[in-house]
C-alpha cells in the first residue's frame, strides 16, 4: 500500500512511519521541516508539506491507498484549528483523488470521565484541569475535527489515544469502540493501532480507543517524563 502520513515528525508519527516501512509499504511523510526528518528509505518520500494549505495536502495524497494522521499540537492559550482545518483539507483532496480510507488520532480527553481506580486526584482534580484548562484550546479543536470527519460518507476512523507515554516495543495493546477502562496509551502502540487500521476495514465510520494494558506508567512517572520531560 501507499501511505500519506500527516504529522510524521511528531513522536507518534515516525514510530508509524517505521512501521510502515517495516511492514513493506511505501510511505509519503509530511512534515513542514523535511530536513530534519530522520529517516530514511527507498519506500519512504518525505515531502515538505503543511496541513493548512490545500494544495500542500492535494500533492501529499495524490496516489494514496490511505491517509493516516498523527498531528499534535502543544497546549497553548491562544486558539487551535490545525486540527479540524488540516483533517477538513485531508478530506476535501481525498475526494478530489477518490481515496476512501483516513484514520486520525484524537483524544480520550475529547470526551472525559472518571476511570475505575484511578483515584480522587486524577478524576476528580489533574483530568478536569487538563481538559478544561490547559488543553482546553487543543480538545475543542480535536472535537471540532471529529464532526468535520463524521460528517462525511468517507470510510474513516477516530482513534482516541488515552495519556501517551514511551515504550520501546509493541505491545498486546487494546483497541475497542468507544471508551475504554484504562486510561494510557504507549506511543508504540498508538502507532501500531494506526497502521493496523489502514490495512484493514476494522472500525470503518467508528470511534475507538485504544490502551496499553501492560507497563503502565505511575502518575507521578507520566508526570514527570511527559509533563516535565
Amino acid at each position: 500500500m501507499r501511505l500519506t502520513v500527516f504529522g510524521a515528525n511528531g513522536l507518534t508519527g515516525r514510530l508509524l512511519t517505521g512501521q510502515a516501512l517495516a511492514a513493506g509499504h511505501d510511505v509519503v511523510a509530511v512534515t513542514r521541516r523535511p530536513d530534519q526528518f530522520p529517516i530514511r528509505h527507498d519506500r519512504l518520500t518525505v515531502f515538505g508539506g503543511d496541513v493548512r494549505q490545500a494544495d500542500s495536502v492535494e500533492t501529499a495524497v495524490a496516489g494514496a491507498d490511505a491517509v493516516l494522521s498523527a498531528l499534535g499540537v502543544p497546549f497553548g492559550k491562544e486558539p487551535i484549528d490545525t486540527y479540524s482545518v488540516g483533517v477538513a483539507n485531508m478530506v476535501a483532496a481525498m475526494c478530489r483523488n477518490d481515496i476512501r480510507r483516513i484514520a486520525v488520532v484524537s483524544s480520550s480527553a475529547v470526551d472525559p470521565h472518571p476511570y475505575p481506580g484511578a483515584g480522587f486526584l486524577f478524576n476528580r482534580v489533574l483530568q478536569p484541569y487538563i481538559a478544561r484548562v490547559l488543553g482546553k484550546t487543543q480538545y475543542d479543536d480535536l472535537r471540532r475535527m471529529e464532526s468535520v470527519l463524521t460528517a462525511t460518507d468517507l470510510d474513516w476512523t477516530i482513534i482516541r489515544s488515552g495519556g501517551l507515554y514511551a515504550l520501546p516495543a509493541v505491545t498486546e495493546y487494546t483497541m475497542v469502540e468507544g471508551r475504554a477502562d484504562k486510561r494510557y496509551t504507549a506511543r508504540v502502540d498508538l502507532a501500531a493501532a494506526l497502521l493496523r487500521l489502514a490495512e484493514d476495514a476494522t472500525f470503518v465510520r467508528k470511534i475507538v480507543s485504544v490502551v496499553t494494558t501492560t507497563d503502565n506508567p505511575s502518575l507521578l512517572q507520566l508526570i514527570r517524563t511527559e509533563a516535565l520531560g
